[in-house]
């Protein structure tokens, strides 16, 4: 259907695709391939973020909300994402005016493609942004390249039935792996099959349990500690946990949906897949922290943040979103609407659903304990990225389901990690030291 331009209102999208096509992107050649937009109208904000239809549609309402109609949200996947901007940049004919994505999204672009925001930044004043999040975004820099925005984690979610089962002197919002091996343990013998549940199906987040929670927490990091003696350690654990997960683990991919029809009474997965299950009886569930290892509490952080990009088409109203987005109540309301939680120092409101009022509890927990280890999301592989989280996930098939020699399987696959770092010679993320190029060890 084509779409009417408006006076003053900035480009349709037709303009929006044409601009989008010229730059580059041989795979958006039909014009709807890898992203879908508004319609018409106003500065274009491209995102990685919220881009299965429902939640694009809700963030278009929570923009309409908060007097944003000048926006034309456009998504896009993360490959495509970095292209489009380094084309259009490189070009000189930016087609967008504001960028939205995680931090493994932004952090490649800094610099080069991206506007310097500490101004920005500055003029928002202090809203208690975590100060590693404010780290993250100047990307190895004395500049910041965008702002935090929101973010999201991975929480264990807990029936009563389930919490009956904790061991003895185990507290709930401090568990170690081995209380939560031995709560697996108990509540399989009591109930006569397994209780835990891990989202270990065709699309669950089992990778990133492993990248930003178990190996972190066992090892201190990610890929550098890839095939260390510790490594071993934490597969050799997750073997014995697994032998007390559901078997139809491996069918998960929403870990909310077992959990709710009473599969399973208690697991680990992302917050956004977990917000369902306390729907039915809010009150007999629990969310609670991850847990922690000899190294310490290893937990991953979804930071997602707002840059402007070299040439904006109009880079006062991306500040203007910018600012009106890290507002309080509004941060407060894009949880409301699509799950993700504020980076800046609110209090929760009562009248949220109890899931994200449990949530809420558990990430702020999770964020500050003691002795945390901050995980990211991959930085720098662009379409690299399947290649390695292959690798954690063969390894999880080879270790834990098919009973694979571990030491040989790390051998293995750590080949295949360092044949990926060693084309890109990218540096390394969180939780792994940073360096000029990240190596397996």
């Amino acid at each position: 259907m084509r779409a009417a331009r408006l006076p003053g209102s900035g480009p349709t999208r037709r303009t929006v695709l044409r601009g989008l096509l010229l730059a580059g992107t041989a795979s958006l050649a039909s014009g709807c391939v890898g992203f879908a937009t508004t319609g018409a109208g106003g500065t274009v904000f491209l995102s990685t973020q919220f881009r299965p239809v429902a939640e694009a549609e809700n963030f278009r309402r929570f923009l309409r909300k908060a007097h944003l109609d000048g926006v034309s949200y456009v998504t896009i996947e993360e490959g495509p994402f970095a292209s489009q901007v380094q084309s259009q940049v490189s070009a000189g004919r930016t087609q967008v005016g504001l960028l939205g994505g995680s931090h493994s999204d932004l952090a490649p672009l800094a610099g080069k493609y991206l506007e310097d925001v500490t101004p920005v930044l500055a003029g928002l004043g202090e809203r208690g942004i975590p100060q590693e999040y404010l780290t993250l975004a100047k990307a190895g820099t004395p500049q910041t390249w965008y702002v935090p925005w929101a973010q999201a984690t991975f929480v264990l979610a807990a029936h009563e039935e389930a919490l009956a089962h904790l061991p003895p002197g185990a507290d709930p919002e401090s568990l170690t792996y081995d209380q939560l091996l031995d709560w697996a343990i108990a509540a399989r013998q009591a109930a006569g099959r397994p209780l835990l549940g891990l989202p270990a199906g065709p699309k669950g987040l089992i990778h990133r349990f492993l990248q930003g929670y178990l190996l972190p927490s066992f090892t201190g990091g990610q890929i550098t500690t890839f095939r260390s003696s510790d490594a071993v350690t934490a597969w050799e654990y997750l073997r014995e946990l697994w032998r007390n997960c559901s078997p139809s683990s491996t069918n998960y991919d929403f870990l909310q949906e077992p959990l709710a029809s009473g599969e399973v009474r208690f697991g680990w997965d992302h917050v956004a897949r977990l917000v369902d299950a306390p729907k039915q009886d809010p009150g007999k569930w629990r969310m609670l922290p991850a847990p922690r290892g000899p190294k310490g509490l290893g937990y991953m952080a979804v930071v997602l943040g707002l840059a402007i990009p070299k040439g904006s088409t109009d880079p006062e109203q991306a500040q203007r979103v910018i600012t009106a987005l890290s507002a309080k109540e509004t941060q407060v309301e894009l949880l409301r609407s699509n799950g993700f939680f504020p980076v800046v120092d609110v209090e929760i409101p009562r009248d949220l659903p109890p899931a994200l009022q449990l949530e809420a509890d558990a990430v702020r927990r999770q964020r500050d304990a003691q002795g945390g280890i901050l995980s990211l999301l991959p930085v720098g592989l662009g379409t690299r990225e399947g290649e390695v989280t292959k690798a954690f996930k063969d390894s999880f098939q080879q270790i834990v389901l098919g009973g694979a020699d571990i030491r040989s399987t790390l051998d293995k696959q750590a080949g295949v990690l360092r044949k990926v770092f060693d084309d890109l010679k990218v540096p390394c993320w969180a939780p792994d030291p940073p360096s000029a190029v990240c190596e397996v060890a």
